[in-house]
């Protein structure tokens, strides 16, 4: 009895552990065991396997994106009497239907273009060794022209429209790569201030950084800093006698 009440009160003292840390800690754990296994497998496998799993995701939010639009696809349910004497006009209908499909239609085309994507995207990562703009293009038009085969979009020329819509779907691919380099690299000019910021950081003066900027002091000529130097920047005398003792104490910057 003794050892019980001892034992509820130190939990009472404990913090209870977070089930939902402890779920995405697990969550982490496998999956960094399934990408370690991965890596290890040969080239089919692997591609076989990043396909499989990726067409299961995209397989699963077109299933909810197509329970949203389960309204719209009743619309398109029967083709008007006129799309049957027009050519034209059933190849648009069976574009709409296709886009518009409930959650089996959206769920195929979901898993057709995602797959493709990370399969395509695998080989060739693995085959050139980096994951570039023309990767992620190519992987990109391959989806486009399956997703364009499966839904049957472009009736009697589905070949040609295949093309088409790889094409659109890589140039979005490609701009939408660029975007993203663009906006996770800093400036091309950043690159010369990294251990500059670092030490006007540590030493809380991270406000006279575009000090530096505008008179080109940059991480190469901090070695080289004088007084002088920093007071045609404009920066006070507690400030410059700071980093002047910083760079006097870094021994790489001595070493210089």
């Amino acid at each position: 009895m003794e050892g019980k009440q001892g034992v509820m009160e130190v939990s009472k003292g404990l913090p209870l552990p977070n089930p939902i840390t402890q779920l995405q800690a697990r969550f982490k754990d496998l999956e960094v065991g399934f990408r370690a296994w991965l890596a290890k497998q040969s080239l089919p496998v692997e591609a076989a396997v990043v396909t499989a799993t990726s067409a299961a995701q995209g397989a699963a939010i077109g299933a909810f994106m197509g329970t949203l639009t389960n309204d719209v696809s009743s619309a398109f349910s029967n083709p008007p009497p006129q799309a049957a004497l027009n050519p034209q006009a059933m190849a648009s209908f069976k574009q709409a239907q296709a886009l518009s499909g409930g959650p089996l239609v959206q769920a195929r085309n979901f898993a057709v273009m995602t797959g493709v994507n990370a399969g395509i995207s695998c080989v060739m990562k693995k085959i050139r060794g980096k994951e570039d703009v023309e990767t992620s293009m190519v992987a990109a038009f391959g989806s486009g022209a399956m997703f364009s085969l499966v839904s049957g979009i472009g009736g009697p020329n589905q070949a040609a429209n295949a093309v088409t819509s790889g094409l659109f779907f890589a140039l979005v691919q490609g701009g939408l790569f660029k975007l993203g380099q663009k906006v996770s690299q800093p400036p091309a000019e950043d690159r010369f201030y990294v251990r500059t910021r670092c030490m006007l950081t540590n030493l809380g003066l991270q406000n006279y950084e575009k000090n530096f900027k505008k008179g080109l002091l940059t991480d190469s000529t901090l070695p080289l800093l004088t007084d002088s130097a920093l007071r045609d920047v404009k920066i006070p005398p507690g400030p410059r006698l700071l980093i002047l003792d910083h760079i006097q104490r870094d021994p790489e910057l001595r070493e210089r």
